[in-house]
């Protein structure tokens, strides 16, 4: 499929067919393209190619046709001009600090981000001289009472990890774009195919490929997408400090991205009966899930989302010995924090994902010691309810 024609086709189709330009072979399937280096035709060739010049591949930390497939798929699923591709999702966020801030800077960070993001902005970027205040997501006024003269970025995560709150994106990105900050959203939850934040504003998008994107628990990654312009100063990044995409981790996620449109829609199916049946137990004191219509975010997340994800939260009864009654006693559900998994994954966020922040911060942030998150599979959700209720059953 020729780039000048994809607007034309639906996401289906262009998850499946877009950024592939077939070799010489005359391949199906996208190859590998497994080397560290490219060879030149001769000594101007490759000094034209180091020099950008020329197009031409050098060196795969640099480029890599199979890593760039990938980038240029993501991108166009996200409505963008661009992507670049990371070693994790964890990359990307950092990739994103140090081509945009420097000493003196100032961020405003939704709390309710994954706990890893707040451990690097509260731990790590500061050592060079950024400022980083941390806000409410759902309350915009303090978004706006947050921006100082030397704010450079505005960072959220929606829904948020792992209490589901949703933010407003367009009225963030308003508040920042009137400051001249940027505004980076981690879609990493919904992915392109439920909700594309460049519509509403967004400057820069942070996916962690490793979650639904994969879709199989197969391989770390993340990518980070928005214009030429701003991306260049991401590329630069990546190809200085090395924290670049492998190419077979790359052709794994172009597997991944060919089914996500089919998985998300029956991760969020699974997802909203569970949440449900939760919604309804006894032994659950509150559920965090976007598609219930008392979920604060609900109204917001229907105008922003296309479907609901497939991440449920939620608060037992008993505190940490609840929770962990119930984790302990599923058969099948996997004891892992990772997430977007064919497999359905149950943790503990307080001790796990959210394990290293202080009592203050997993307060504020709303980390419960009863909280359970669970990642919904594909498993039939008949046999992911029992094994829940199992658990519940002995509280």
């Amino acid at each position: 499929m020729s780039q000048q024609n994809d607007i034309e086709y639906h996401i289906d189709t262009l998850a499946i067919r877009t950024g592939h330009d077939r070799t010489f072979e005359g391949e199906h399937s996208e190859p590998i393209f497994l080397t560290s280096s490219f060879v030149c035709e001769n000594a101007a060739d490759a000094a034209a190619k180091f020099s950008g010049e020329i197009e031409g591949n050098t060196y795969s930390r640099y480029t890599n046709p199979t890593v760039h497939t990938f980038e240029k798929r993501l991108a166009v699923l996200d409505g963008a001009e661009r992507a670049v591709a990371t070693s994790s999702g964890m990359a990307a966020v950092h990739a994103v600090t140090l081509a945009y801030l420097k000493s003196g800077d100032h961020v405003v960070c939704s709390r309710a981000v994954f706990g890893s993001i707040i451990s690097l902005f509260e731990k790590y970027v500061v050592k060079f001289g950024v400022d980083v205040t941390f806000v409410d997501l759902e309350d915009l006024d303090a978004w706006k009472q947050a921006i100082r003269p030397n704010t450079r970025l505005l960072f959220i995560e929606t829904p948020s990890n792992p209490l589901a709150q949703v933010g407003d994106m367009q009225a963030i990105a308003d508040i920042a774009h009137a400051h001249g900050a940027l505004f980076a959203v981690d879609n990493t939850f919904c992915t392109p195919i439920l909700q594309q934040p460049i519509k509403f504003g967004a400057d820069l998008i942070v996916y962690s490929s490793t979650k639904y994107i994969d879709g199989q628990g197969r391989a770390l990654g993340g990518a980070v997408v928005g214009n030429h312009k701003l991306l260049e100063e991401i590329n630069g990044v990546i190809r200085t400090l090395g924290n670049s995409m492998s190419p077979f981790n790359a052709w794994v996620f172009l597997k991944g991205l060919e089914t996500l449109s089919l998985r998300m829609k029956a991760h969020c199916a699974s997802a909203q009966k569970l949440a449900e049946w939760l919604d309804a137990h006894p032994k659950v004191e509150k559920v965090y899930y976007a598609g219930l219509p008392n979920h604060a975010g609900h109204e917001l997340a229907k105008k922003q989302q296309s479907g609901f994800g497939g991440v449920v939260s939620f608060v037992v009864k008993g505190e940490r010995q609840g929770a962990w009654t119930v984790i302990d006693n599923t058969q099948f559900l996997s004891i892992t924090s990772n997430l977007g998994d064919v497999k359905s994954t149950i943790t503990h966020p307080a001790t796990t994902s959210h394990g290293r922040m202080s009592a203050e911060a997993k307060q504020a942030a709303g980390i419960s010691e009863g909280l359970i998150r669970v990642s919904v599979g594909l498993e039939d959700i008949d046999d992911i309810i029992r094994d829940i209720q199992r658990g519940l059953d002995l509280i």
